[in-house]
């Protein structure tokens, strides 16, 4: 059968396959073990392993590899279980192909064209067998095997599972692959071997395919310090594809707390499909390459022909429909594509049938012409049904009518451009919104200038012009080669923030939000919360020698920009960074539009970039480390650990590089950023080092390599650029230390990065984006763990092994009230400003559960209300959570404190709380970033206090009253059930508990003389029954020991003091040896392991 083209890592590992007939771009192969010969010792291995396959996972013995004799990339494009079948797709290939292939001149060209016509025969094989995706029958098995061998609260929600090998060394055991909403699982059960491995999602460090000798495709998974290899799959990349979009979930869902309100198929994760997943995946690599809002999503793909007016002729592509535009791109991605928003559609012209085409017009008297669109009828009625046209068969003939209504409505609305300020609502606030860009306003253009550098611009401009007239201008302008080559070579001023607008995606964002940007300036405006603060203090600092940022206009547009972006975003609210981007975007777009810019930029095309923790940039550099070990392997030789550049590199992902660049050589970094995203920046980041290895490799240590790189940066030049000299900031100070190195022109700079690394696909950097973030954030959860242990390793006596298992059991518990709900307290309730201290905490029901596991005495058991007092009395700060630090102290007092301490944790355990729990379980006192402002006071105060507080004295503790006495003593006899001295210490308790009521009875006669006696019996004691728990027998061989509830009179209140129970206590031997026995930590950490994910949580 024929298989979608997929890149094959290693042609011929550990000589698994035999080529049996082969041509300058196709051969065919045989895998050892079919066919003649065997294959000897390696034939019997490779036939054995595929005899341990089942059918669903068998490795087909015949396939077709397509190559191109300049390459030494091999694509994998079909198989076969049979010589025959095999033959019949190599005869059609013969037949078919090869005489095509000869008129192309580029082998990607060959590619391409080999790749577009199996997908093709793909796609009608599909259409013409109808075979369903998933068997239902089968699926409900592989469920009830699934919930059986794993033993995962039922509410676990298996999304799909495979067959493949789990490689345990170098012995493959052959089993299958479970794949649910929070794990990854496998069992296999061979021989009377059993295999079982489970793995959280949110515990993977790597996730990537891999090939190394002995396999040659595999999935490896990186988990708590394991390697894992999974291999023999009969479709890895759907695998692949399915494994990446579950750990993606899982990180976005519970380190990043994001609820997926817009994706309905991933807002609840008991709901979780395959399917679902995989359209999740289509339409983020649909919006991705079309830059197109997030709301947007892929429903429709028809393949076709488009007229391409500026070539003549017809290039082969796809046409992707969403529920606002109409996009095509050509069968590479890169020759050309356009974006067609169906506000701008004004007529679908439908030709006779035998034609299969349709053509589209839009504004600005074009059209584009599909043609060879297998349901073009369906498309057709798609399209009118999105721009709210009608499908009559009248339609076709009165689309000349329509199309000179609407253009006659255009040019009305451009005579009257107020009536289009009515028409969007825009508000007379909008009045204080700058209208022009800051560019025109402080350095306009000179028309009759005719220096040098001013008629290059005029050029520049003549260019884009003839660019437009063949290309289309607008939203719906056609993006080829061409137009990156213009790009490359500069953009002129005049057209730059049209442009920026237009390559984003940020021209459509505001069309479809007329008169947003007015309304959050009003709204925003006079706030005061953290981002504003933080705005004020940076206003002055962005772009300060620019005059435009040396006056009221530019500042208060500046300030206007970014505080009605932290006011939609709370999420991001500012980060540093985000001023000096601001800056550079409203030299030369309107402020409305420069405010969009930002949206696209932040939400879109550097997504994670502005935050805490500027997870996206890390990210990049990561891939940026990786393109270097590729790319620049003689700086990998010298320089081993390439974290430096990390380092170093991090403004200029940040910045766009318009930190470390003169603003006049930036922009033109910033032009090609908006044409090709983050792509740019990593060529541009390999042209800097690789222009200047000489001096890396030769430099001794960080700080001269960094010196190399800045002098390097300060003699970047941009020889065409028209600003004023009193601008540009190369010209400024820095032309007498550096005259005796030579200048680089920015866009010689940029041709060299385009034409060394250009072959860079943005696909592949998403994927390489995606591989590398499971990695860093990991990498951070980690730093955050060290600094946690740290602080709390310093209160506590548990060694570091032991804290680092109790960091992960609670860590874990937090998580679990997260796995099964989008609702849960701490996802709803998550403030991302907290101390590293405070991110993971426990709500009464998961501290109730990790509790009863860890305790070492079954304090708590069966009893809800002890679970209360204890977790009241852990939370320190009453907030409604417990912190990893408190949850530890609690632990080390029953392990590890003396018999004291231990009695007082017990006696506090009873005493009345300060304040009730809330409902919901949660009361946060820190405002999320960006909505509230910080009482700092509040927190100096709190400061103070923990500076100053002293350790507790058993004086300062209230006494305990009656009713509080009989639980406390209750609470002791459930400590000693099950012990081996369980008699003796019920004894001693009974005897305890009867000297003190004789203590107290005698200490109120003494203080009450003249008062009637009514003194307690001689035998006034606590009911034995009555203190146990309902699980033990009434007939325990112990003393029977009573205590009526009219023994002692009501009116009569009496109490004890901390400091007499715990003398009356020291003196029963039985009791402090109880207390000062040692307890196994180590045994309750291992047996929580194993039964953490069992407990149950009643909420």
């Amino acid at each position: 059968m024929w298989l979608k083209p997929e890149e094959i890592l290693l042609k011929n590992a550990l000589k698994l396959w035999v080529a049996e007939k082969g041509n300058e771009y196709f051969v065919l192969q045989r895998r050892r073990g079919y066919g003649e010969g065997g294959g000897g010792l390696t034939g019997l291995l490779v036939g054995t392993l595929d005899t341990m396959m089942d059918s669903t996972s068998k490795v087909a013995p015949f396939r077709i590899l397509h190559q191109t004799p300049d390459s030494q990339i091999y694509w994998s494009i079909a198989c076969g279980g049979t010589k025959e079948e095999i033959n019949q797709h190599w005869e059609w290939l013969e037949k078919n192909i090869m005489r095509t292939l000869s008129v192309f001149d580029s082998s990607d060209d060959i590619t391409s064209f080999v790749q577009g016509k199996i997908r093709g025969l793909i796609a009608e094989e599909g259409k013409v067998s109808g075979v369903q995706e998933d068997d239902p029958e089968k699926f409900r098995e592989a469920l009830l095997r699934f919930e059986k061998w794993f033993d995962l609260p039922q509410k676990e929600k298996l999304v799909t599972y495979y067959s493949c090998s789990y490689w345990r060394g170098r012995v493959p055991c052959q089993g299958w692959l479970y794949l649910s909403t929070n794990f990854l699982s496998f069992y296999s059960y061979l021989l009377g071997s059993e295999v079982k491995l489970v793995v959280s999602w949110n515990e993977i460090w790597r996730l990537e395919k891999t090939s190394n000798v002995i396999l040659t495709e595999s999935i490896h998974v990186l988990a708590n310090g394991e390697d894992h290899y999974f291999s023999m799959f009969l479709h890895l990349s759907e695998t692949f594809l399915i494994m990446e979009q579950l750990a993606d979930y899982s990180i976005k869902r519970l380190f990043d707390k994001e609820t997926f309100q817009e994706e309905p198929s991933l807002s609840d994760p008991l709901q979780i499909t395959k399917r679902g997943l995989e359209t999740n995946a289509r339409n983020e690599q649909f919006r991705a390459f079309f830059r197109l809002p997030k709301e947007e999503n892929l429903l429709e793909v028809y393949e076709s022909f488009l007229w391409v007016p500026f070539s003549h002729f017809n290039t082969l592509g796809k046409i992707c429909l969403s529920e606002s535009y109409l996009c095509f791109a050509s069968q590479d991605g890169s020759q050309c594509h356009v974006i067609i928003p169906m506000r701008e559609v004004i007529g679908v012209e439908k030709p006779d049938r035998s034609s299969r085409a349709l053509t589209v017009c839009v504004r600005g008297k074009r059209a584009l012409r599909f043609s060879e669109v297998r349901d073009f009828e369906r498309l057709s009625n798609a399209i009118r049904r999105r721009c709210g046209m009608t499908a009559s068969p009248q339609h076709s003939a009165s689309t000349e009518g329509i199309r000179g209504e609407c253009q006659n409505l255009i040019n009305h609305f451009e005579d009257n451009p107020e009536e289009v300020a009515m028409m969007v609502g825009q508000k007379e606030s909008s009045k204080t919104v700058s209208n022009e860009a800051l560019m025109t306003v402080f350095h306009p253009q000179d028309a009759e200038n005719l220096d040098p550098k001013m008629l290059k611009e005029k050029m520049k401009e003549q260019s884009w012009d003839i660019h437009f007239s063949e290309y289309g201008r607008g939203t719906s302008m056609f993006c080829t080669k061409k137009t990156r080559d213009l790009i490359v070579r500069g953009v002129p001023e005049a057209l730059r923030g049209e442009l920026w607008m237009l390559f984003s995606g940020a021209v459509n964002d505001m069309a479809v939000n007329p008169g947003y940007y007015s309304e959050i300036v009003d709204k925003s405006l006079g706030t005061s919360t953290l981002a504003t603060d933080e705005i004020e203090r940076d206003l002055h600092r962005s772009l300060p020698e620019h005059p435009a940022f040396q006056s009221d206009t530019g500042i208060s547009a500046l300030r206007r920009v970014l505080t009605a972006y932290a006011y939609r975003n709370p999420k991001i609210g500012y980060c540093q960074a985000m001023n000096i981007l601001t800056s550079v975007l409203l030299l030369y777009a309107k402020e409305e539009e420069a405010f969009w810019l930002l949206v696209a930029v932040c939400e879109r095309m550097l997504p994670d970039y502005f935050n805490r923790r500027i997870i996206g940039a890390l990210v990049d550099q990561a891939v940026f480390e990786e393109l270097i070990r590729m790319h620049l392997t003689q700086l990998t030789e010298h320089m081993t650990d390439l974290t430096f550049f990390s380092s170093v590199s991090l403004s200029w992902f940040l910045t766009l590089f318009i930190s470390v660049l003169p603003i006049e050589s930036a922009v033109n970094v910033v032009d090609c950023f908006f044409y090709d995203g983050i792509k740019a920046i990593l060529q541009l980041g390999l042209a800097v080092l690789d222009y200047n290895m000489e001096g890396l490799i030769s430099s001794h240590d960080d700080a001269e390599a960094v010196t190399i790189l800045s002098k390097f940066f300060d003699n970047v030049t941009n020889k065409d650029s028209p600003l004023p000299q009193t601008v540009q900031q190369n010209s400024v100070g820095n032309n007498d230390k550096s005259s005796s190195l030579s200048k680089v022109d920015i866009s010689d700079l940029i041709k060299e990065a385009y034409e060394k690394y250009g072959d860079m696909k943005s696909e592949e950097v998403e994927r390489m984006r995606k591989r590398n973030k499971l990695y860093v954030i990991q990498t951070l959860e980690d730093t955050t763990k060290q600094n946690v242990l740290r602080v709390v390793s310093q209160e506590v006596k548990f060694s570091a092994p032991q804290l680092d298992n109790l960091y992960a059991l609670f860590k874990r518990q937090h998580f679990l009230s997260c796995y099964w709900t989008m609702n849960s307290p701490v996802l709803l309730h998550h403030d991302p400003s907290l101390a590293y201290l405070e991110q993971y905490q426990l709500g009464f029901h998961q501290f109730r559960v990790l509790f009863s596991l860890l305790e070492p005495w079954s304090l708590c058991s069966g009893n809800d209300a002890l679970f209360l007092w204890a977790f009241r009395l852990l939370d320190e700060n009453q907030d409604g959570l417990v912190n990893f630090k408190e949850f530890c102290c609690a632990l080390d007092i029953l392990y590890s404190g003396t018999f004291t301490n231990k009695l007082k944790f017990l006696f506090k355990l009873h005493l009345p709380p300060v304040s009730d729990l809330p409902e919901d379980g949660v009361i946060r006192k820190s405002p999320e970033r960006g909505k509230g402002k910080v009482d700092l006071q509040a927190y100096l105060k709190q400061w103070q206090d923990e500076i100053l507080k002293k350790e507790e004295s058993i004086k300062d503790l209230p006494r305990i009253n009656q009713a509080q006495f009989i639980q406390f003593s209750k609470t002791l006899y459930n400590l000693f059930h099950g012990d081996p001295e369980e008699e003796s210490l019920y004894r001693a308790v009974a005897r305890v508990t009867s000297l003190l009521l004789r203590m107290e009875e005698v200490g109120r006669r003494l203080q009450e003389p003249t008062s009637p006696t009514q003194a307690a019996p001689e035998g006034a004691l606590l009911n034995r029954e009555a203190c146990s728990t309902p699980e033990e027998s009434s007939d325990t061989p112990c003393a029977t020991i009573t205590l009526e509830a009219g023994s002692i009179p009501q009116e009569v209140e009496w109490s004890f003091a901390f400091e007499q129970i715990l003398a009356s206590l020291l003196n029963e031997p039985v009791l402090v040896r109880f207390f000062e026995r040692p307890v196994d930590i180590q045994a309750r950490l291992d047996h929580a392991k194993g039964a953490q994910l069992k407990a149950k949580t009643n909420k």
